[in-house]
């Protein structure tokens, strides 16, 4: 009876990965295909005739390196920003005694409930009123604004499970507070600070309204504005689109698979890292 179990668990994950994994496949092997097996009937998995005509014609035709680039500078840039400010907000709130510290806490959790389309009208206005509209600068601090309360919340969790004693410790033996928070609290806070990397990475890299909205400048545009003019063409070049997709999913699992080691490392870490 349990190995029957087993092997029931072992193929619905087998199910679900399947599930998860086909689309990426689907998008790959189309933006292996010629135009004219594309929209070949009835479709095929494994292209007959593979070539990489596609991904030439995207980086050799279209501005897709550009975007690739500001995608890059910003999500890289918003990934800083968000870590740092969220690191030490969190510390912050869990290492200092002020009054109303708990409701800073929870207000912080309710402003990550409004959804990213009720604030885009707000900050637009306030970007405008700064004079950074159709700047990188702009959708930086949006990302950053909008990534801040999950990243405090989440961080703020972690700093709270390190023992407050390890960093007296360091305190006694003579550390300075920089020294000791540099050495004891953010190695073990590590995991944290990588899932806080991922979630901000991700959001940056994908987001299509905001930089929809602040940047009007075609050499600013981010990867997700810029793939979607491939669709203003009269007929689809859908072994373009595919091949600009399949180059859009790499950083982001490349970024995910470099640091999914060290995540996990530092979850089974616990307070004995230090």
């Amino acid at each position: 009876m349990r190995r029957v179990t087993r092997l029931a668990l072992y193929a619905a994950a087998l199910g679900l990965a399947a599930q998860a994994i086909f689309p990426f496949l689907w998008m790959l092997s189309t933006s292996l295909k010629p135009p004219r097996e594309v929209l070949a009937t009835p479709p095929g998995l494994v292209p007959a005739a593979p070539t990489l005509d596609n991904f030439v014609r995207l980086l050799t035709e279209t501005a897709f390196i550009t975007y690739f680039r500001n995608s890059v500078l910003v999500a890289g840039l918003t990934v800083l920003l968000t870590t740092l400010v969220g690191a030490v907000g969190a510390y912050s709130l869990t290492r200092f005694r002020f009054p109303g510290r708990e409701a800073v806490a929870k207000l912080i959790l309710a402003t990550y409930m409004f959804a990213p389309i009720l604030i885009v009208v707000p900050i637009y206005i306030m970007a405008r009123r700064l004079g950074i509209v159709n700047t990188h600068t702009a959708l930086v601090l949006s990302y950053t604004s909008f990534s801040l309360p999950f990243a405090l919340w989440l961080l703020r969790a972690f700093f709270q499970s390190i023992p407050l004693d390890l960093e007296e410790a360091a305190l006694v033996d003579g550390a300075g507070r920089p020294r000791a928070v540099a050495y004891v609290v953010a190695p073990l806070a590590l995991p944290g600070l990588l899932a806080t990397a991922i979630f901000t990475f991700t959001l940056a890299w994908n987001d299509y309204i905001f930089t929809l909205i602040l940047i009007a400048s075609d050499e600013l545009k981010t990867l997700p504005v810029g793939v979607q003019d491939l669709f203003a063409a009269a007929v689809v070049d859908w072994g373009l689109v595919m091949a600009a997709g399949v180059l859009i999913t790499i950083p982001a699992l490349a970024f995910f698979m470099a640091v999914q080691r060290h995540l996990v490392a530092g979850w089974g870490s616990g307070g004995l890292k230090g």
